[in-house]
């Protein structure tokens, strides 16, 4: 079961209306979750024995519904599972939660490039992320620059331990993280909070002597003070703005 989908807490025997047959009637509840977005297009669904629990049906009956779907283009099946394959742009996180560092004001006009690595943190972050040094993790690094190529931000976010083994969209990346194809991390936060952890970020700011520059260091951890992630985003404050949004979800 990825822990990454709505379905992360299997309620117990779902109950559906009558009328049409059973299958179908499935195959319309998770139409509806991947229409409101609730599964975001690309996102895993639950294995075949979560749904059966979760709306109290047998498994063929949740094949018959998952097939009915993958006809209908709705849902497609890779030897990772089922994701949802409806067109459109995911769900993203809130624009206060953005990943990497800076680069939601990075402007339309902006050039960036981002990569992933599987490599030994830069100083200064093992100790705070708990990994032994000299210990190999996954680093994500990014760059922006102006049309006329003036560099305006780069950032280097190293992923502890706790994060890979925790986030199932994390952990997929070490396999392919060489540091030269194109790395897409930008749900990060929301992956992080579908695996069930609570994001408490810490942003320190100082000025790097002799230059018009600024150094930000975010640090990550979750409810159980685990560290997560450190970024450190080095940007021109002369040229560059940066702006920190939040959003505050209602109560519940």
């Amino acid at each position: 079961m990825a822990r990454t989908t709505p379905h992360q807490h299997v309620h117990p025997r779902r109950t559906l209306g009558d009328g049409e047959p059973l299958y179908r009637r499935v195959a319309a509840e998770l139409l509806g979750e991947l229409r409101t977005g609730a599964v975001p297009p690309g996102e895993r669904l639950p294995g075949e024995r979560q749904l059966a629990e979760y709306f109290g049906v047998s498994r063929e009956t949740v094949r018959q519904a998952l097939q009915l779907l993958r006809r209908e283009g709705l849902v497609a099946t890779d030897r990772r599972g089922s994701h949802a394959a409806l067109p459109g742009v995911p769900v993203e996180a809130p624009a206060a939660a953005g990943f990497p560092l800076g680069a939601r004001q990075a402007g339309r006009d902006t050039v960036a490039r981002a990569t992933v690595a599987w490599e030994v943190p830069p100083p200064g972050h093992a100790e705070p992320l708990g990994l032994t040094p000299g210990r190999p993790t996954l680093v994500h690094r990014y760059w922006s620059a102006s049309p006329g190529g003036r560099e305006r931000r780069t950032a280097v976010t190293s992923f502890s331990a706790v994060a890979l083994a925790e986030v199932e969209e994390l952990a997929r990346y070490r396999d392919r993280a060489d540091g030269t194809g194109a790395a897409e991390l930008r749900r990060t936060y929301d992956w992080m909070r579908r695996a069930g952890l609570s994001l408490h970020h810490r942003d320190t700011i100082t000025r790097i002597a002799s230059t018009p520059s600024v150094r930000v260091t975010r640090q990550v951890h979750d409810q159980h003070a685990r560290p997560l992630e450190l970024t450190e985003l080095v940007m021109d404050a002369q040229q560059d703005v940066l702006v920190y949004e939040f959003m505050v979800p209602a109560a519940v």
